[in-house]
C-alpha cells in the first residue's frame, strides 16, 4: 500500500524526523492499512480501498496541529533557557526604573504641595519592594546559568 506511505509521508514532510513524529506517522500509516484491508475485505478493489481509507481517516492536518499543540511547549523549555535569563535582567531594569519613577514623583509632589512635612519617605519603602524582589529574581536565574555551565 504504498499510496498510503507516500500520502502520510507527503503531509508530515515539514515535520522534523524525530522518534516522536516517526511513531506516530507508523501508528497512521498502520491504522489506514487496517482500515483499507476492511474495505477490500467487504469486496472493494485496492486502489478504492485505498481512498476511502485516506477519505474516511480524516484531516492529517487537524491530528499535525494538535501533535505541534502537544509538543511544541516541551522544546520551547528546552531551547528558550536564555530568553527567561534576558526577561530577569529585562525586568530587574525595569522595576528600577519603574520605582524610581515613582519616588521621583512621590518627592516632587511632598515638595510642592506640603514642604514643611518630609512624608514621602514612607511610601519609598513599600515600593522599593518591587526592585528588591526583582533582584533576588535575576540572582536566581544568574545562580541557575552558572550552576548549568
Amino acid at each position: 500500500m504504498q499510496k498510503i506511505d507516500t500520502y502520510v509521508e507527503e503531509q508530515f514532510a515539514d515535520l522534523p524526523e524525530t522518534e516522536e513524529v516517526v511513531t506516530l506517522k507508523e501508528e497512521i500509516k498502520d491504522s489506514m492499512e487496517e482500515k483499507a484491508a476492511d474495505f477490500m475485505l467487504d469486496g472493494k478493489t485496492e486502489e478504492d480501498a485505498v481512498n476511502k481509507a485516506i477519505v474516511d481517516f480524516g484531516n492529517l492536518a487537524e491530528i499535525k496541529k494538535e501533535f505541534l499543540f502537544q509538543h511544541k511547549p516541551q522544546e520551547a523549555a528546552t531551547k528558550n533557557k536564555k530568553p527567561r535569563e534576558d526577561m530577569s535582567t529585562l525586568n530587574l531594569g525595569f522595576s528600577i526604573c519603574g520605582s524610581a519613577l515613582i519616588i521621583g514623583l512621590l518627592v516632587f509632589v511632598n515638595m510642592y504641595y506640603t514642604p514643611n512635612e518630609i512624608w514621602f519617605v514612607f511610601p519609598t519603602f513599600a515600593i522599593l519592594w518591587w526592585p528588591v524582589s526583582m533582584a533576588f529574581v535575576w540572582l536566581k536565574a544568574r545562580k541557575r546559568k552558572v550552576m548549568q555551565r
